[in-house]
């Protein structure tokens, strides 16, 4: 009797990572890009970053107030969220976007359906969506041209993103047969898509404009090197869905025909590499299944390349993640593994 076995309650096995470790590591991966924005778009990223922090952790705080709840924002989670919102938005916005953009993910994506480990979407991404359907305009006119470089990454056009500058090039070449096309037109986009296929440099390093935190692939994969050295995510997400899109953009993204495309342009432009590492990722709003991650990041890739090839948006990584998110709770449960001892 003296060596009495104690049984409690499961779970049995515990580990150091807790919810602030996590939040605060993914915080701690996402300064080199932060710093990469500050770099690049200067004193107005900065705000943009501290609005969109400071809104999304006030507005958790006072709703758990109001709701007498316990405030947890010292979790990292809603630091996080803005974040990611301020990561979404181009330099240029005026203050009140990030706030008001937070402040949604928080109150509307979050807090109603239970806070942290229950929304069934992206907060962040949900903010942006909110914010592009109500304030389009400003969210996808870029004016602010990164330091060393030009908004497209190439010299002879400065007025507009690498992919917005793909769209509205490829646009033209599929109907140069309208006799209201011009040759010249023709020519001029032709020449645009070749340079920009000469931009990998520009697109890797972060000379492009965009969203301030999408723009420098090489800072945003350290911080992904970082989360997997860590542990917090896995490579099917992130490889199933930049895989996707790498070969979707192979096949169906050229301008003469199937099998021309570019697609390590595809892969380097816009906020792929943000959303496939940092976003599509997230634990709450992503497949808990081996095989459920990698239909999902398919899944991504495909609404993604669908939507930047023949939607009016030049980008769909945002939407792309949050109708993918719709599908967890099914992919879930159809990916369940066999019990075991319950056959094959």
């Amino acid at each position: 009797m003296e060596n009495k076995l104690l049984v409690s309650a499961s779970p049995h096995i515990t580990h150091k990572d807790s919810i602030p470790r996590i939040m605060y590591g993914v915080v701690i991966s996402l300064i080199p890009a932060i710093a990469g924005s500050i770099y690049f778009f200067g004193e107005r990223a900065v705000w943009v970053l501290l609005f969109a922090i400071i809104s999304a952790v006030a507005t958790e705080a006072l709703l758990q107030f109001l709701m007498k709840k316990p405030i947890t924002v010292k979790d990292g989670s809603a630091i996080v969220t803005g974040i990611l919102l301020g990561f979404n938005v181009p330099a240029a916005v005026p203050w009140w976007i990030p706030v008001i953009g937070s402040a949604f993910a928080i109150a509307v994506g979050k807090i109603p359906f239970g806070g942290l480990g229950y929304n069934p979407l992206n907060p962040a991404l949900l903010g942006r969506a909110f914010l592009l359907a109500s304030w389009p305009t400003r969210m996808t006119i870029f004016q602010t041209a990164p330091r060393g470089g030009t908004l497209s990454g190439i010299d002879a056009i400065t007025t507009a993103t690498p992919l917005n500058v793909f769209k509205t090039s490829k646009d033209i070449i599929a109907n140069q047969a309208d006799p209201t096309v011009l040759p010249e037109k023709v020519e001029q986009a032709t020449n645009a898509i070749s340079q920009l296929y000469d931009s990998y440099a520009n697109l890797f390093w972060g000379k492009v404009g965009g969203c301030i935190g999408e723009t420098s692939v090489f800072l945003l994969l350290i911080g992904a090197v970082y989360l997997i050295y860590k542990r917090y995510i896995g490579l099917r997400i992130p490889v199933s869905y930049i895989g996707t899109v790498a070969v979707l953009a192979w096949i169906f993204g050229g301008t003469e025909g199937l099998f021309t495309g570019d697609a390590l342009f595809h892969v380097l432009s816009g906020g792929l590499i943000l959303g496939a590492f940092f976003m599509a990722t997230d634990m709450v709003t992503s497949p808990v299944t081996s095989s459920g991650r990698v239909y999902f990041g398919i899944g991504c890739g495909v609404l993604t390349i669908v939507i930047r090839l023949v939607g009016g948006y030049p980008e769909g990584v945002s939407y792309s993640i949050l109708l993918m998110n719709l599908t967890v709770p099914l992919l879930d449960r159809y990916t369940k593994p066999k019990t075991f001892g319950r056959g094959k």
